[in-house]
Parts: C-alpha cells; sequence; structure tokens
C-alpha cells in the first residue's frame, strides 16, 4: 500500500483519517436497482450504503434521500440501477490523510459520511463529520 503524505492544519496534531474510521455495515453493488436500495434503507434502518462496482471497489455513496426523485414512480425504483443515479461519488478519504484535513474537506462538500479507501479503491471503512469534529473538538481542548 502506498502512503500519503500528511498534511498538517494546525488543529489536532498527528490525528489521521485512520483514527477516525469507524466499519461500514451496508453496502451495495453499482448495478443493484433503487427499489433493492429502498428496501436495505427500510429494513435496517441506516441513512446510507457504500456503493461498489463490478470489481467490488467503492464507487460512493446512496443515501436514502438522494433516491426521493426515483421512489416517486414504481418503474423508475424496478429498472433503475444505482450507477446512473446522482450520488456521492469520489474522490475518496484515505487513512493516512490528517483529520483536520478531511474535517474542511466534509465541511465543503457539506458530507455528512466519506469512505476510506485504500490505494486500489477498496473500502477500508467511513468517517463521518459527527465523529471528525468530536474527535479534533476533544484535541483541541
Amino acid at each position: 500500500m502506498t502512503t500519503h503524505p500528511i498534511r498538517s492544519t494546525g488543529q489536532g496534531p498527528g490525528l489521521t483519517v485512520a483514527d477516525a474510521m469507524e466499519p461500514f455495515e451496508y453496502q451495495i453493488a453499482d448495478d443493484s436497482t433503487v427499489d433493492q436500495a429502498n428496501d436495505i434503507f427500510r429494513s435496517a434502518h441506516v441513512g446510507y450504503l457504500v456503493v461498489r462496482d463490478h470489481n467490488g471497489r467503492c464507487e460512493g455513496v446512496v443515501t436514502r434521500v438522494g433516491l426521493h426523485p426515483f421512489l416517486a414512480d414504481a418503474w423508475y425504483t424496478e429498472r433503475t440501477p444505482l450507477r446512473d443515479t446522482r450520488h456521492q461519488r469520489g474522490p475518496f478519504a484515505w487513512p493516512t490523510m490528517a483529520l483536520a484535513m478531511a474535517a474542511i474537506t466534509m465541511r465543503i462538500k457539506r458530507l455528512a459520511v466519506w469512505p476510506v479507501i485504500d490505494d486500489d479503491g477498496y473500502v477500508l471503512g467511513i468517517i463521518t463529520a459527527d465523529r471528525v469534529t468530536g474527535m479534533l473538538e476533544t484535541v483541541a481542548r
């Protein structure tokens, strides 16, 4: 695995994305339909799904709110694959990225959750805006 340089922004010295990374529990293939994703949202009571491509690499994150336009018509939900929907796509975070830099990026892009990938594009985990902010606030005290 190639490492990436850590750029300090003066906040949270030494903290990296790996320190805040959490496991992701739910994922779905990009050729799955909107209807299938909606079934998972309903049964698992989660706010997002990690979307992976046919090789298993991270393709993005889809939220239930992002699928609302497709849920209005049953024809769309049954036939539209997730890869054809608008959802959060890369670039993604990497484990050695400075946590303060990740916080800035998430704030600018308005991301609540951000996949963390390895150099080959496979998901290692996720970071959430709440966890990142909490960790940086704790270190700043």
